[in-house]
């Protein structure tokens, strides 16, 4: 999706019909970056209004080098980081050292999944994450951030982000593992 340099144009003007352009055309896209931060709904379309406020405030600081979506994107994704740094009420305890190995063996031993899942579904499973596993769950495997950036990010140890990483993981496999096993039982509709 390109942006037409006119509704940019318009938007560095400050003119509401190339806001209104612009918002109509990524709102969906960014709106799905929103959701696999978010705890719900209500959550990521709070985190999407502010994020596109700040979009247009900051409109100026588009250098035009790379992608003014990836741009966006950026300033989504740091703006849900935000918000969850603000909104969290306690912060991450737990440390990789304190994971028993013969306990990852065991699990990463689990049945692989047959049945496909949509992409609606799986964003509602990684929103049913603790918000310390979403997080770094998110910026590891959709973002590509390392654990150090990680760490850094959320103001947490890198062994706090691996540890993180893993039981969320572990949590998801366990909910598709479920969701397989409804699935073949017929006990759930998709």
């Amino acid at each position: 999706m390109l942006i037409d340099d006119s509704i940019l144009e318009g938007c560095i003007a400050g003119k509401r019909s190339a806001q209104s352009a612009l918002y109509r055309r990524y709102a969906a896209v960014m709106m799905a970056v929103c959701l696999r931060y978010a705890q719900n709904r209500d959550e990521a379309e709070d985190i999407l209004q502010e994020a596109f406020l700040k979009i247009f405030q900051n409109i100026n600081s588009y250098r035009k080098e790379g992608s003014f979506e990836g741009w966006m994107k950026r300033v989504m994704i740091n703006h849900a980081l935000n918000y969850y740094r603000k909104n969290r009420k306690r912060p991450f305890l737990e440390d990789i050292d304190s994971i028993n190995e013969t306990d990852i063996m065991e699990k990463e031993e689990e049945p692989a999944l047959h049945a496909p899942i949509s992409a609606e579904r799986l964003t509602a499973l990684i929103q049913l994450l603790p918000p310390g596993y979403r997080m770094v769950f998110n910026m590891y495997v959709f973002e590509e951030y390392s654990h150090k950036e990680i760490s850094s990010e959320l103001n947490i140890s890198e062994n706090t982000s691996k540890t993180q990483l893993l039981k969320a993981r572990r949590m998801l496999q366990k909910k598709l593992l479920e969701l397989n096993i409804l699935k073949n039982t017929g006990s759930i509709n998709e």
